[in-house]
């Protein structure tokens, strides 16, 4: 089963990424260049705060060293590329795009070296260098937008009607792919219950607190900040789970999408009925 689904879960991501593509423009990219403090709260949220909450958590409360690897390899790999699509009915614009954009270039620098510190916090001997990452972001993420930006440079009318549909379409994909995964490996939360999931959640609570703190005045920007700081790139966690021991890969992912879900989806109900009140 696995062999089927893990090819269609990172098709359907890649077409996603492709999709968000067409209906974006390089104007949104540089949505946070022009809002240069923005963009330092965005990442002193993003790759610092949150990592070192992570820190703190590990050492709170007590898991085993796996366990804690994994966290902390979550903390860490930040710039999820599906966040335009998370944060689409809320009304964000383009700051959730350019976020992507901009944290996914910066994480070929800053992701290798937080691994080097966290190697020498479990003691293991290991490198991490900018050009894997950079190969990881590249191919899971910045090829197929650019692909989808180009064809709508090329073809702007079906490439902005075409977006949207492509987007519910791939992106159902996804999530009947990820829930089929889920179900088919009941036992993996069986290595990360008790302690490790609500580690899991603190984490995850507190990342959301620390990006709508850090959001600025606007309530769009606090809700967009907020669920990418709760939001890991789970390419970039693959990798670099992969240079740990600790539990095995699906597991890492399945508890996360649990724990994620959790806490976010509550949230974005709630941000949702208080934008909506105050418009």
């Amino acid at each position: 089963m696995n062999d089927l689904l893990v090819p269609v879960l990172r098709f359907s991501v890649t077409a996603l990424i492709f999709a968000i593509g067409l209906g974006s423009t390089l104007g949104d990219v540089a949505y946070l260049w022009r809002r240069p403090w923005l963009a330092f709260r965005s990442l002193l949220a993003m790759y610092l705060l949150v990592p070192l909450a992570a820190l703190v958590v590990v050492r709170v409360v007590a898991l085993t060293p796996a366990v804690a690897a994994a966290l902390l390899v979550l903390a860490v790999s930040a710039g999820a590329p599906l966040l335009p699509r998370k944060l689409s009915k809320i009304g964000s614009g383009t700051y959730p795009f350019s976020l992507v954009v901009c944290t996914s270039v910066l994480a070929i620098v800053v992701v290798p070296t937080w691994i080097g510190l966290l190697a020498r916090h479990f003691g293991v001997d290991l490198q991490l260098s900018p050009g894997r990452v950079a190969r990881v972001i590249g191919n899971a993420f910045l090829l197929p937008l650019a692909a989808g930006m180009v064809l709508r440079r090329l073809m702007p009318r079906l490439s902005e009607r075409a977006s949207d549909p492509l987007i519910a379409v791939f992106g159902a994909i996804l999530t009947l792919t990820g829930i089929v995964l889920l179900a088919t490996h009941n036992e993996i939360f069986q290595q990360m219950r008790g302690p490790g999931m609500l580690a899991l959640v603190i984490l995850l609570a507190t990342s959301l607190i620390i990006g709508h703190a850090l959001g600025g005045p606007s309530p769009d920007d606090r809700t967009t900040l907020a669920v990418a700081c709760a939001t890991r790139h789970v390419g970039l966690a693959v990798l670099v789970a992969s240079l740990f021991p600790g539990p095995r890969i699906v597991t890492l992912i399945a508890t996360y999408v649990v724990a994620s879900a959790a806490v976010s989806i509550p949230y974005l109900l709630w941000r949702r009925k208080t934008t909506a009140e105050s418009r």
